[in-house]
C-alpha cells in the first residue's frame, strides 16, 4: 500500500468519525467557525493582487502582518491547538507579505522628483 492511499484512508476515517462531526455541527464552537469566518482576510488580500499598488497602506499591511504573526502563535498554543486558525493566520501572513512586497516595488520603482 503506497503513502498516499495509507495516509488518504487515515484522513477519511478521520473526516467521518464522531468527535469531527461534533466539532463541525456544535454551533458555539469558536475552534472551528472563529477561523472559518477569519478567512475573509487572507482571501480579500488575495483578490487585492490584482487591483494596482497604489491603493495598498502600508501601515494596515504591517498592521495585519503583526496581527497574523501573533494569532499564529496563538493558535499553536493554546489548548487544544487549532491547526484551522493556524492555516488561516499563515494564509493572511503570507498573503499581507506579498503585499507588501508589492508596495515596497511599487514605490521604490517611482523615478525620483526633482
Amino acid at each position: 500500500m503506497s503513502l498516499v492511499s495509507r495516509y488518504s484512508r487515515q484522513l477519511w476515517s478521520s473526516l467521518r468519525s464522531k468527535e469531527f462531526r461534533q466539532y463541525l455541527m456544535s454551533l458555539p464552537s469558536t475552534h472551528f467557525w472563529g477561523p472559518v469566518a477569519n478567512w475573509g482576510l487572507p482571501l480579500a488580500a488575495f483578490a487585492d493582487m490584482k487591483k494596482d499598488p497604489d491603493f495598498i497602506s502600508p501601515k494596515m499591511t504591517v498592521a495585519l502582518c503583526i496581527y497574523s504573526a501573533l494569532f499564529m502563535r496563538f493558535a499553536i498554543r493554546v489548548g487544544p491547538p487549532n491547526p484551522l486558525l493556524f492555516a488561516c493566520h499563515f494564509a493572511n501572513e503570507t498573503a499581507q507579505l506579498i503585499q507588501l512586497g508589492r508596495w515596497a516595488r511599487h514605490e521604490w520603482s517611482k523615478p525620483t522628483e526633482t
